[in-house]
Order: structure tokens, then sequence, then C-alpha cells
């Protein structure tokens, strides 16, 4: 009737970024690129600032209590988190074509997904097994008495951290980067702030709780958004909680062998600390590695990574709406770039090893040698690394999960692993031949990613959402 008053229209929900599969492919490829890039620095500043003030105000003890809960934390939740890849997958394709409809009830199936396994699985198992996960892993007693509150917040917060991973990843698949990176940065930021006020007053446990607070915080606002429909995604508040099983089928088609892909070369890298342990002079070179492959080569990673998801991203979306052509030259665009940033961090390490080292107090004696002969090697690694990434990107964001699994048991497990044992068995094992065999595992992950990504099976790859029953 005339004169009552009207519902207010529902906001628009955002439209996807044409310019992705229309615009120029290196301005697509970079567009995504730079803010994972920048996330990933915040990120990794953060764990810098959590080790060095529960060093300072706690000990070494809680150093290495974080540092071994981390690598237990990492090697679980990276089994789980892998329905985000196959999510990943089917948003970038659906927002190819344009089918916001088919992202929105993928993404809704993967937080279900997601808040089912923290609640229901991490949070309960991770909690009464935690004890007994590092005392699988030989921590000493003190370590052990400093991190079992710290893994066990880590593992009951674990919503908060997959429901993060696992938006960041939808956003990033369908174009928007934006809203990623400033979620990632207030998250940080968050994070450091509440270590600042935590961790002098209750230690190791009160860096998970910052962390548990300020990823729970910032996943309630990006479910928010959601809801708000200000992003390209968005859920209806009206919207079932049933599961959808062909939607979680699909997510775990294409995301078990990322996860398995992830164990695997976790495991692969305990193997080589194992063998680093082994040598003469084991305390030096394990401080070499830790600061030259952990920290500086993340310079190069952490690009590399962020121009994995901008190759997946694209190829993905450029499929999805049909230019598979287009979508053929994603990996090999964002490979450039990454080439460029990998030439000049390795030229760094060459000629700059006493002032990157130096950083971190290596600046004499055998672990400064140990770590100047690292980087040299690293400085060749580089490039086959970030090509690696670029590639199974590529391949990764067009559906072929398969083929990166393979490739990376293959190179990351049997070639470096396989090497080392062969010369500890005839001969004496060296730094110099555990830096070689990194290299020479990355050299083959890059060539196999390329030679897989070239046959172009891919371009037959099918996925399918059937659309929901009408009401």
């Amino acid at each position: 009737m005339a004169g009552e008053p009207q519902p207010l229209p529902k906001p628009a929900q955002k439209k996807f970024d044409r310019r992705i599969i229309d615009g120029p492919l290196r301005q697509a490829v970079w567009m995504l690129a730079w803010p994972t890039m920048l996330q990933n620095i915040f990120g990794g500043l953060q764990g810098v600032i959590d080790h060095s003030m529960v060093g300072h105000y706690v000990g070494l003890n809680a150093n290495a209590a974080i540092g071994v809960s981390l690598q237990i934390f990492i090697l679980v939740i990276v089994f789980v988190a892998s329905v985000f890849s196959g999510m990943g997958v089917l948003v970038a394709r659906f927002a190819g074509a344009g089918d916001s409809d088919a992202v929105n009830r993928t993404v809704y199936q993967a937080f279900l997904t997601a808040a089912f396994l923290s609640t229901g699985l991490l949070a309960p198992v991770g909690y009464f097994a935690a004890p007994w996960l590092l005392s699988l892993v030989n921590a000493a007693p003190d370590v052990q008495r400093e991190a079992l509150p710290y893994i066990r917040t880590m593992f009951v917060s674990s919503i908060g951290m997959l429901t993060f991973f696992m938006m960041s990843g939808a956003l990033r698949a369908a174009g928007d980067v934006q809203t990623t990176l400033r979620t990632g940065v207030a998250m940080t930021i968050a994070n450091v702030i509440l270590n600042i006020l935590l961790i002098p007053k209750y230690g190791t446990f009160g860096a998970a709780l910052g962390t548990a607070i300020a990823s729970v915080g910032t996943s309630g606002v990006l479910i928010w958004l959601l809801f708000s429909g200000r992003l390209v995604i968005r859920f209806s508040r009206g919207i079932s909680f049933k599961p959808d099983w062909p939607i979680i089928r699909e997510l775990f088609r294409f995301g078990l062998p990322t996860g398995i892909q992830g164990i695997a070369m976790n495991l692969a890298g305990l193997l080589m600390v194992r063998f680093i342990g082994s040598l003469q002079h084991s305390a030096e070179a394990q401080a070499a590695y830790a600061v030259g492959y952990t920290e500086l080569f993340s310079l190069i990673t952490w690009t590399s990574v962020g121009l994995m998801g901008a190759a997946a991203a694209v190829a993905g979306q450029n499929l999805g709406a049909g230019h598979p052509d287009r979508a053929a030259q994603s990996p090999a665009v964002a490979a450039r770039i990454g080439l460029g940033v990998a030439a000049i961090v390795g030229l760094g390490f060459v000629l700059m090893p006493r002032v990157l080292l130096g950083a971190f107090a290596l600046t004499e004696g055998v672990g400064f040698e140990l770590g100047r002969q690292l980087l040299a090697y690293l400085a060749v690694s580089g490039f086959f690394v970030t090509v690696a990434l670029c590639y199974t990107g590529g391949l990764q964001g067009t559906g072929d999960t398969k083929s990166p699994l393979y490739i990376s048991i293959v190179s990351q497990v049997i070639v470096p692993v396989g090497l080392c044992s062969v010369i500890e068995a005839t001969g004496d094992l060296a730094a110099s031949d555990i830096w070689l065999a990194i290299v020479l595992g990355h050299a083959t992950r890059a060539t196999l990613s390329v030679l897989r990504f070239q046959q172009g099976k891919w371009r037959n790859i099918r996925v399918a959402v059937p659309r929901p029953a009408a009401e």
C-alpha cells in the first residue's frame, strides 16, 4: 500500500574483477601476487617478534617450545587445511565463469567442513594428544613444560586460524586480494600488540593466547563481511547448515592430494634436519640451516608463494572463462617475475653473506663458514624454487593436484633424502653434500613441474557442482 515503509534493498554483491580474464596477463598476475607477498612478510615478522619476546622474558626453552610446537601443529593442520586447496580450484573456475552462486555455495560448504574438522577433531584430539606428540619428537622435559600450554591453546583455537586461511584462499581465488591483505595485516598487528601485553605476564602461554585471540577475532570479522554483502563472496542469512555432499566430495577430490603433499614435504624436511644433526659440527650446521634456509631463503619463498597463488587464480579463472591458451601462459608470466626477484636476492647471498648472517649473530667460525657456503648454494636454488612454485600453482589452479604430489615425493623426498642416505652409507656425509641435495631436489621439482604443465592434460579436467534443488 502507498505510504507503507518499504524494506531496504540488500546491498549488491561485488562483481568479480574481469581484468583477470580480460586484461593484460602480467598485470593480472602482479595484481594478485604483491598483496600476498606483503602479507607473508608481515606474518614472518610476527614470528620473529614472538621468538624475540619469549626468549627475552622466558629464555631459550621458550624459543625451543614454540619451535617444536609449531612443527607439530603445522604438520597436523596442513592435512586438515587441504580442503582449502580444493576450494580454491572450484572458486577460481566458477569465478572465471561468472557463476557467483556456485562460488558462494562452495565457500560456505568449505567453511562448514573447516568448522567441523577444527572443533570436532583438531581441538579435542590435539588437546589430549599434546603430551604424546611432544614426547614423540623427543623434546626435553623443560621444553615440554613450556610447550604443552602453547600447543594445547593452538589446537583448541584452531578454528580461528583455519577459518582465516580458508577465507583468505577463497577471496584470493575469486580475485579479491585487497581484503585478504587488510585483514591479514590487521591480524598481525593485533597479534603483536596482544603479545606485548601477554607474554611478559604469561610467557609462552601468552604468545599462544595472543595468536588465538587475534585469529579468532579476525575470522569473526571476515565472516561478518561475508554476510554483509560487501565482498565478491556472499553468505545469505537464510543459508542452510545442511552439508552439500557433492560439493564436499569435490573439495576433497582436489584437496586431499595437496594435503598429502604437504605432509610428505614436512616429513622430508625433518629427515634432512636429521642428516644435519649427524654432521661433525652439527650445532653449527643446524644454526646455519636455520638462519640460511629457514629465515634468509624465505625472502625468495615469500615471493614465490605469492606468485604461486596468483598463477593458480589466474590460470583457474581463465580456464573457467573458456580461455585455456591464456591460462597456459600464466605460470610463465609469474615465473619471469619470480626469477627477477631470485636474481636480486641470490646476488645478495653471494656478495653480502657476512652482512646477512651477521644479522643473526653468525659472524665467524665454523657456523659462519657453513652459512656462507649454504647461501651460495641457495643463490642457485632460488631460481629453481620460484619456477617450481609458479608452475605448481598453474597445475593446482587448473585442477591437477595429483601431479604436484607425485613430483614432490620424487623431488623433495626421494632425490635429496636418497642422495644423503647413499653418501652417509658409503662414506662421510658433509654439509656441502646436504646443500647440494637440496639444490638438486629443487631443480628436479622445477623441471618436472614445467614438463607436466606443458603436457596440457589440465585442459581436460572438469569440475561440477550441481544446482540446488528448487525450493
